[in-house]
């Protein structure tokens, strides 16, 4: 009896404490915020950028023009060169942006904007930078930069205090901001998966993530301005000054951080693709622009990051859309934990007829063992309702990575398809952290060719090049399918994964982790 009379008051001091921390934090979050502002109107003077993109949406009404990024070097490419192409401004949000070889290259160009007078307004993720605040305060010491992050730590430098703060803070700290976008003058827009970092654009030396991304221009780039500006001015942005102190960085250190990166030899890959299109006009010129009315932006507001006003929006807005396959339904998702009822509606879809199939990351492949634990008790039941799996391997056996010789692959696409109408790329994974706790964003459309470029990309990457098949034997147990030099390969235990990969994801297996996955 003692002892749950002290657990009771060691949990009553810890609510109090909690309670206490959240009343404060929302004090200085009132305080600390900064102005509002808005994104840009197009009125006035029309610069060249302005004409070229002019003459692309010319004659097509309300419909947007949207062009897949299956390259990484492209990808890098699209989001430099439209820094460079920029005259008003440019507004990017990222879960992640890394202090890298690309990371300094894309800082680079924006600053490059910013010193030609681009108003650039960057909202990172507390917790996709952290222990990067020197960098981001020189950056955010330019005069036409602002830079917020979004849920932050009061506390910045001492790890024992910001511990604690996290601790009182749990409801509302591990809820974060997972969203991507480059937004250029508001006339065109970069949106899906990848983050601002090394293995996104080919450039780690272990492992590189295969990823989409879509760069849109029409009517759904407005939109995409409007979830921004809502980010910015929701209060849970906060200005990176109200955070630190702006002495311990400032324009001297920017320079020298920006000067390196062009002068190693590994940038070499990445200045060569920025020369050879020239400028965004080539850009545009090589990228197919598919158009359509039925393109639409679709993101979670910010207050889900409160724990209300939206919780599971975007994964509700999008279940109807799932389950109106009537042909095939394609999943690519590399955190996949789908729950008991994630799971029984894709049994259901299946049970209708139609062509399930999953593609994820290996145990050996991913680079969050934990979240497979969470994802392995489903796959018996999700094989035996008739879902097709698929795990990436963690080395691909055709096809060149890594421009620094890695052929080590992680998969980071977050997309699906349904029958050969419809189409989804952004930022959310099917798991339980994507549906309730982060915040996300996506392009939904309805672009029969696009569709199929996807479904191509797809077919690729399930075969057994790529991909272990996941199969039943005996009706019970896991068998994947693999190939070595051309002929299939079998294995009953999960394929390349170290025992401590094994050991992480059976543990989590059998630990009540699901809801944080």
């Amino acid at each position: 009896m003692r002892w749950f009379v002290i657990c009771g008051m060691v949990a009553l001091a810890f609510a109090a404490a909690s309670l206490l921390a959240a009343y404060g934090y929302g004090r200085f979050a009132e305080r600390a915020g900064g102005e509002p502002s808005r994104a840009f109107t197009h009125d006035g003077h029309r610069t060249a950028f302005d004409e070229r993109i002019g003459a692309l949406t010319a004659g097509k009404g309300s419909a947007s023009g949207l062009s897949m990024l299956a390259s990484n070097l492209d990808a890098f490419a699209a989001r430099a060169l439209s820094a460079r192409a920029a005259h008003r401004s440019l507004d990017l949000m990222y879960y992640i942006w890394n202090d890298d070889l690309t990371g300094r290259l894309l800082m680079r160009e924006v600053t490059a904007a910013a010193e030609r007078g681009v108003r650039v307004r960057l909202i990172l993720d507390d917790f996709g930078v952290s222990d990067l605040d020197e960098a981001f305060v020189a950056l955010a010491s330019h005069p036409e930069i602002e830079l917020r992050l979004f849920n932050p730590t009061r506390v910045r430098e001492n790890a024992v205090r910001r511990g604690v703060e996290m601790a009182l803070r749990a409801f509302s700290v591990t809820r974060r901001m997972h969203n991507k976008a480059w937004i250029v003058d508001g006339s065109l827009a970069v949106v899906g998966g990848r983050n601002i970092g090394d293995e996104y654009f080919d450039a780690a030396e272990d492992s590189n993530f295969r990823d989409l991304d879509l760069l849109a221009v029409g009517p759904v780039v407005r939109q995409s301005e409007q979830v921004f500006d809502d980010y910015w001015n929701s209060g849970l942005a906060l200005p990176i000054a109200a955070l630190t102190n702006p002495s311990v960085s400032g324009p001297d250190e920017l320079s020298r951080r920006l000067q390196s990166p062009a002068s190693e030899e590994a940038a070499v890959p990445y200045l060569a693709r920025l020369r050879e299109r020239i400028s965004v006009d080539a850009l545009l010129d090589k990228q197919a622009i598919h158009w359509s009315d039925r393109i639409e932006l679709i993101a979670d507001p910010p207050e889900k990051a409160l724990g209300e006003h939206g919780e599971n929006w975007l994964m509700q807005k999008l279940l109807p859309v799932l389950g109106s396959a009537r042909q095939s339904l394609q999943i690519t998702s590399p955190y996949f934990v789908p729950g008991d009822t994630g799971s029984a509606e894709l049994v259901a879809i299946s049970g209708r007829g139609v062509s399930v199939a999953v593609l994820t990351n290996s145990l050996a492949a991913t680079d969050v063992a934990a979240v497979h634990g969470g994802y392995a008790p489903y796959r018996r039941s999700l094989l035996q309702g008739g879902v097709a799996l698929f795990e990436l391997r963690p080395s691909i056996r055709s096809g060149d990575i890594s421009l620094l010789g890695s052929g080590g692959a992680s998969l980071h696409t977050k997309a699906f398809t349904v029958d050969a109408r419809i189409g989804f790329i952004g930022s959310l994974n099917f798991d339980p952290r994507s549906a309730s706790l982060n915040t996300e964003m996506g392009i939904l459309f309805e672009v029969p060719e696009l569709v199929e470029a996807m479904q191509e990309v797809f077919a690729e990457e399930i075969s057994p090049s790529f991909s272990y098949e996941v199969l039943l034997d005996d009706g019970s147990s896991l068998l994947w399918r693999g190939e070595e030099d051309g002929r299939p390969v079998f294995y009953d235990q999960e394929p390349e994964a170290s025992m401590t990969r094994r050991l992480i994801a059976w543990t989590v297996g059998f630990l009540p982790l699901e809801s944080q996955l």
